[in-house]
């Protein structure tokens, strides 16, 4: 399985499912910006919307010890 950054993540996974961003935004009821700063890779991001983009996907952000793959 592929590891992935979660900007990465987001945007293949919104290319595989043939959404634009304004797609995905009103998909999930976060902001335009949101989904444009979270596939930039944006440093601060409220984790909230993060799992409310990723559940689109049937994912979410798990805590993983440093280090660790």
């Amino acid at each position: 399985m592929k590891e992935y950054n979660l900007s990465e993540f987001v945007k293949e996974e919104r290319k595989k499912n043939a959404l634009t961003q304004e797609d995905l935004s009103r998909m999930t009821g976060v902001g335009l910006r949101f989904i444009r700063d979270l596939e930039q890779g944006k440093s601060t991001l409220r984790l909230d919307k993060v799992n409310q983009v990723l559940q689109a996907f049937g994912s979410e952000m798990i805590p993983r010890p440093v280090g660790k793959k």
